[in-house]
């Protein structure tokens, strides 16, 4: 994502603390054995980075995977048919919505469900498409050219795919839903001067909040992951899911410290972000959390490489995804095994 939140008038100054192996990819956890790492309250399987990168890497193959190009096409035939071997309930959610612009964007949100008739569930997305415009490259003449989007996109994408293979093969009491959201960053250019609407971004997870999957439905909570690849990952809590999701932030920070993490998921609120998760806060009323890397040196506060040509596999480092991904793991299955105890 994209840009930082602008807090509309009388919203109240928040004032409390709330953090490859090719073809092969097979080779992970799937032989349902679990393994109870440090820290954790119950038997979590271990997470492959290898796979992860592998899925992360696949996706990138494709190119840019900006609506309406060839490219965005196969990574969506390819994400469903991936998803549709891990469960049998994958929903495919097509629409046409409307970019900063007017263009009429052709979008996919990929939804996978597991233990679709639980009534305690989790929701997990992150945004699959990749930006159009390398907005905030250093070479203006590259601002009109769409990235790969390995960290921004892919690297999400990756770790949730890896963690469905898990899920197929590792069953668990708790209902878990992956999305994966489109649309989400086609916002306008950063030196376009026109002035446009503010909610151009997440245009995917704007219309599942208002047209979820299924009627009435609700999850305990929910996690995206936006940028969650880049090597030695400072991962705060952004001021959206302060405000809405304090326990929800508690619960994963927690978790990461007690498997050894603590040092990614540190203690430290930063500037609230529009992101997918803002919308799923706001319109489906969800209490969600965004995983976002925050870097204090850049005047974003986004990773170095955001929004640039340079957001290739080069910048993407598995320990990250490890460090992620065993976070989730730990999450739902203690998440599960709170279900089971009831």
């Amino acid at each position: 994502m994209k840009h930082f939140f602008k807090l509309i008038a009388g919203l109240a100054i928040l004032s409390f603390i709330i953090t490859s192996c090719g073809n092969n990819a097979k080779k992970t956890s799937t032989t349902g054995d679990k393994v109870k790492e440090t820290g954790a309250r119950v038997p979590v399987p271990i997470f492959n980075a290898d796979s992860a990168f592998y899925f992360t890497q696949k996706q990138v193959e494709f190119g840019p995977r900006v609506n309406n190009t060839v490219a965005h096409d196969k990574c969506a035939s390819w994400l469903e048919l991936k998803m549709k071997k891990y469960s049998s309930h994958v929903i495919i959610q097509k629409a046409t919505v409307r970019a900063y612009n007017g263009t009429a964007l052709k979008m996919q949100n990929i939804i996978t469900s597991f233990n679709p008739d639980a009534p305690a569930r989790i929701l997990l997305c992150s945004h699959w498409d990749s930006r159009p415009y390398a907005d905030q490259d250093k070479d203006s003449t590259k601002h009109r050219t769409a990235i790969e989007g390995a960290n921004d996109g892919a690297s999400g994408v990756g770790i949730l795919v890896e963690l469905a293979q898990i899920l197929a093969a590792n069953k668990v009491t708790v209902g878990v839903d992956i999305v994966f959201f489109d649309a989400e960053d086609y916002g306008a250019p950063q030196d376009d001067k026109k002035q446009y609407a503010d909610d151009g971004w997440g245009l995917g997870s704007q219309y599942w909040a208002k047209n979820p999957h299924q009627q009435n439905y609700q999850a305990n909570f929910g996690i995206l992951l936006d940028m969650v690849g880049v090597p030695n990952p400072n991962f705060t809590h952004e001021g959206i899911s302060v405000e809405y999701a304090p326990d929800v932030l508690n619960k994963v920070w927690d978790a990461a410290s007690r498997i050894g993490y603590g040092s990614n998921f540190v203690e430290k609120q930063t500037n609230p972000i529009t992101d997918d998760h803002y919308y799923i806060n706001t319109l489906i009323k969800i209490p969600t959390i965004d995983i976002i890397h925050h870097d204090d040196n850049t005047g974003s506060g986004f990773y170095k490489n955001w929004h640039t040509i340079q957001d290739n596999l080069a910048n993407v480092d598995k320990n990250s995804l490890k460090l992620v991904g065993q976070t989730l793991l730990t999450v739902v299955f203690e998440e599960s095994g709170q279900t089971a105890a009831k």
